[in-house]
């Protein structure tokens, strides 16, 4: 499933929420009644356009609601927004760092707080650091730091 249809879902999701009730609060609130983004139908109550931004918004949404379970795992409302915006300081942080990236100052300040941020972000939606384990084990350190020459095994 590419990232489009990932994040496309997940706004479907949130269309289909048992929680989207109607200003009474009886029932649920029609499709026609509701907002095009609580529809699923946009990412934006404006359209942004089909900028290299946006479209990298919707890669780095679909991301990060892959990571907390993936559109079908059922997101609370709560959840699909924090994605959102961990998704905005992701974008905004990955600005910032092109223009160090072209040699320019950027302010660490701001790009500190909004590291921060993200990743304050990131234990809310439950997402955690993975370590991997890149210790080689004692054979593979052994092949690869002492060859064995096999031919003084034909002489031996």
């Amino acid at each position: 499933m590419s990232q489009v249809e990932i994040a496309r879902k997940a706004q479907i999701g949130a269309a289909n929420s048992p929680t989207v009730r109607s200003a009474t609060g009886n029932r649920p609130a029609r499709k026609d009644q509701r907002s095009a983004v609580s529809n699923g139908a946009r990412l934006h109550v404006v359209r942004p356009g089909d900028t290299a931004w946006s479209r990298r918004f919707r890669d780095v949404l679909a991301e990060i609601i892959s990571d907390i379970g993936g559109p079908d795992a059922g997101l609370s409302e709560g959840q699909r927004q924090l994605a959102r915006r961990a998704a905005t300081i992701c974008i905004q942080c990955e600005r910032m760092e092109g223009v160090a990236a072209a040699g320019q100052d950027i302010n660490l300040e701001d790009y500190g707080k909004l590291t921060d941020r993200l990743g304050r972000c990131f234990a809310r939606l439950g997402l955690k650091r993975q370590p991997k384990d890149v210790t080689p084990n004692l054979q593979q350190y052994l092949r690869e730091h002492y060859p064995r020459d096999t031919s003084d095994d034909a002489t031996t």
